[in-house]
C-alpha cells in the first residue's frame, strides 16, 4: 500500500508539476508586466480606474500595442526621421550610449531573418581533452578579433546550468565543433535539466 501510494505521488508530480510551473511562470511574467506598464497609463485612460478590479494582463496588451504603433510610425519617412534623431542623440550621451548601442546591436542581430544567431547547437571539448560541453553557434567572427588572429572562427555561447542566459563565448574553429542534430530548443532542455532530459537526435525546424 505504501509503495502504490509513493507511486501515485510520484506520478502527480509528474502531471502536475509541469503545468503548475508553466501556469506560475506566465502569471508571473504577466504580472510583472502589469506592474510595471500599468502605473505609466494615465489616469483618464486606466480601465481599471472605473472598474471593480483591475484587468490581469492590462499591461502586457497596452505594451504590445505600444510596439505596434512605434513600429508602424519608424516604417514611413517622418518617424524614421524621428528614429534617427533619438538615435543620435542618446549616442552623445557618455555611458547610457554605450549600453543603448549594445543592446541596439544584440537585438538587431538576433531578429534579422537571417540571422545566424542560436541556429544550431553543438558540442565543443572544454575544459580539457575528453570533456564536453553543450553551445550554441552565434555567428562568424568578424572584426578586430578576425583582424589580429587571421584565421576563420565561430562564435559559441556556453550557457550554464540551470541557468541558459548565464554563460560566457568561447571563439572556436569550426573544425573543432560537433554539430548536434538537435534542436535549439531540445538543447536547452539538456542543459537546464543537468542532463537529466535526455538529447536525442531530431529534425531541426530552422522556420
Amino acid at each position: 500500500m505504501i509503495a502504490r501510494l509513493k507511486n501515485y505521488l510520484f506520478t502527480g508530480i509528474l502531471v502536475a508539476g509541469p503545468v503548475a510551473l508553466t501556469f506560475w511562470i506566465v502569471f508571473s511574467l504577466v504580472k510583472l508586466f502589469d506592474q510595471l506598464v500599468t502605473p505609466l497609463i494615465p489616469i483618464y485612460l486606466n480601465p481599471n480606474t472605473y472598474l471593480p478590479r483591475d484587468i490581469p494582463g492590462l499591461g502586457l496588451i497596452v505594451l504590445i500595442v505600444f510596439l505596434v504603433f512605434v513600429g508602424a510610425i519608424t516604417a514611413n519617412f517622418f518617424g524614421s526621421w524621428i528614429l534617427k534623431q533619438t538615435d543620435a542623440f542618446i549616442s552623445k550621451i557618455p555611458l547610457i550610449k554605450t549600453f543603448y548601442k549594445t543592446i541596439k546591436q544584440i537585438l538587431e542581430t538576433i531578429l534579422k531573418t537571417n540571422s545566424q544567431a542560436f541556429r544550431d547547437a553543438v558540442l565543443v571539448e572544454y575544459p580539457r581533452k575528453d570533456a564536453w560541453v553543450i553551445g550554441f553557434t552565434t555567428g562568424e567572427v568578424k572584426g578586430e578579433v578576425k583582424k589580429k588572429l587571421r584565421t576563420n572562427l565561430i562564435n559559441v555561447f556556453i550557457p550554464t546550468t540551470p541557468n541558459p542566459t548565464s554563460g560566457f563565448l568561447l571563439m572556436i574553429p569550426k573544425k573543432d565543433l560537433k554539430y548536434l542534430d538537435v534542436s535549439v530548443d531540445e538543447a536547452i532542455k539538456t542543459i537546464v535539466s543537468a542532463g537529466i532530459i535526455e538529447l536525442n537526435t531530431k529534425q531541426k525546424n530552422n522556420s
